[in-house]
């Protein structure tokens, strides 16, 4: 493991707040952080999947990791997913992300593409090669059909900026097989909002974390509550919290993470076609569900 790269902790899947034309909202957007970080977390990843990264015109990817970048000011570390359609393409984004002064990439395979173990090593290469920044590879089987696995993890473990893994496999068993195929080369991220605290039990010392967004006083509640070892205090409030969390892992995760964020008071939820705000049934059936998380929600944390 490398010992100049901490992270560790809370970081959200930042949303990317929209005006009503689409156009991207900056300052909505800083807004949002500045809540996160007022109620403590630990780092931010920009434009992952949350921060609709593969909506968004490569000039504004850039616009907003500068500006987020300049406003958090180095009080946290900020990261920025890397999600493209080529290695070329991933790799130029990564200089790019550099330059804007990112402190980290979190590095997913090709899109559209589903490229075999030799394809995905030789990605992940060469996309960290691109830049000095560290990386976190971002393993997600579920949605992307690429699965990063503990042997691959091993012959990518001579790449030295590679330091971390994102997992979200949804095998909560993956964790340990991780941990024990790999040791402590890695830093082990959970990346699936519903496993969270049976990963922290197994030994994940971050969470990227969606429902963070609505929730950010809560989920740090969740970590600071497992990492003190008070483990029935934590089932507590992670049954509380499973009923939103569960959001996380669904198709219109993004639609459904960013009504919950506006109905807590964080933004809207506007998002960019192809996606579409939720309307009729679906919406109802998600607003009682954030609505019930509001009105149960930890007293503690009010």
């Amino acid at each position: 493991m490398n010992p100049n790269v901490t992270w560790r902790g809370v970081y959200p899947a930042a949303l990317t707040q929209f005006n009503s034309d689409y156009s991207v909202n900056i300052p909505a957007t800083l807004d949002h952080l500045d809540a996160m970080m007022e109620a403590g977390v630990h780092g931010f990843i920009m434009l992952g999947t949350c921060g609709e990264n593969n909506s968004l015109e490569p000039d504004e990817k850039i616009q907003i990791l500068k500006a987020t970048v300049e406003h958090v000011n180095r009080r946290v570390p900020v990261l920025t997913g890397v999600s493209e359609l080529s290695t070329a393409r991933a790799a130029r984004f990564a200089e790019k992300a550099q330059a804007a002064g990112v402190d980290g990439l979190m590095v997913l395979p090709a899109m559209a593409y589903r490229s075999d173990r030799r394809e995905t090593i030789q990605h992940f290469r060469t996309v960290a090669k691109a830049s000095d920044l560290p990386v976190m590879i971002y393993n997600n089987p579920v949605s992307y059909l690429v699965d990063v696995t503990v042997d691959m993890l091993r012959e990518l473990a001579d790449e030295s900026s590679i330091v971390a893994v994102k997992e979200s496999s949804d095998d909560i068993r993956r964790i340990t097989d991780v941990i024990n195929g790999c040791r402590d080369r890695y830093i082990v991220f959970c990346g699936v909002d519903d496993l969270a605290l049976e990963s922290f039990m197994l030994g994940a010392t971050g969470w990227i974390s969606g429902l963070v967004s609505a929730f950010p006083r809560e989920n740090r509640m969740l970590w600071d509550l497992a990492q003190e070892g008070k483990w029935e205090a934590a089932r507590g409030i992670y049954r509380w919290y499973t009923p939103c969390l569960h959001l996380d892992t669904k198709v219109k995760l993004v639609q459904y993470i960013k009504l919950a964020a506006q109905e807590c008071g964080y933004g809207t939820e506007t998002v960019r076609p192809p996606r579409l705000p939720l309307v009729g049934p679906e919406r109802e059936e998600i607003l009682a569900i954030v609505r019930q998380a509001i009105r149960t929600r930890p007293r503690a944390s009010k």
